[in-house]
């Protein structure tokens, strides 16, 4: 092994993976996957589909997860940087409805690895970020699910984002730490919280 450095973190499944990365004068190079590195590290999931998005400044993507066919992801950011965050919906878990953030950027170079069973958003923080993602298994139109961004159920901590919470997942009135408004889709200021979404 040795070519990856893998930091679990404090919600079991979630995982941090550091490539190791072979620069000099000219530039770099770093395996982005490796199956065998991934398996020896005790990570023995198979990607059937790699995703990548570029957003620009102010954008959040999420919560989303998966109803029917959930999705294991590895996330990296390429170019800018992201503070990527998962929430644990397994509902047997002893974290259910906590949350874990991580920055990624091009810079740090840093993966996130985010099991089934999780919801999964992150905020865009350069002025363009272009995301990459690897998935355990393939997009199925209307499978998806969300949660509320900004659920006080959940708490989530968006890097100084400031504004006021008015009982819905509207980004109105909502700013980064230097004015930039937030910008969410529609589909992603309808979701509603926790509590509302998973009635156990």
């Amino acid at each position: 092994m040795g070519q990856i450095k893998v930091t679990k973190c404090d919600i079991d499944g979630l995982c941090v993976i550091e490539p190791t990365v072979h620069g000099d004068a000219r530039g770099y190079f770093m395996e982005t996957y490796n199956q065998r590195d991934m398996e020896e590290a005790g990570l023995d999931m198979v990607f059937v589909q790699d995703n990548q998005s570029c957003s620009s400044k102010g954008v959040l993507r999420g919560l989303h997860f998966q109803k029917e066919y959930p999705q294991g992801k590895l996330v990296r950011v390429v170019r800018g940087k992201v503070f990527d965050v998962a929430v644990d919906l397994r509902s047997d878990s002893e974290t259910y409805g906590k949350w874990f953030g991580v920055e990624l950027s091009e810079e740090n170079k840093k993966m996130f690895y985010i099991p089934e069973g999780f919801a999964h958003g992150f905020l865009v923080l350069s002025d363009i970020a272009e995301f990459c993602y690897k998935c355990t298994d393939f997009y199925h139109p209307g499978d998806e699910g969300g949660l509320a961004w900004n659920d006080p159920e959940i708490g989530i901590d968006w890097q100084g984002v400031t504004g006021e919470y008015n009982g819905t997942a509207s980004a109105e009135g909502y700013k980064m730490a230097d004015g930039t408004p937030l910008n969410l889709s529609e589909k992603d200021q309808k979701w509603l919280g926790l509590n509302e979404t998973f009635k156990f």
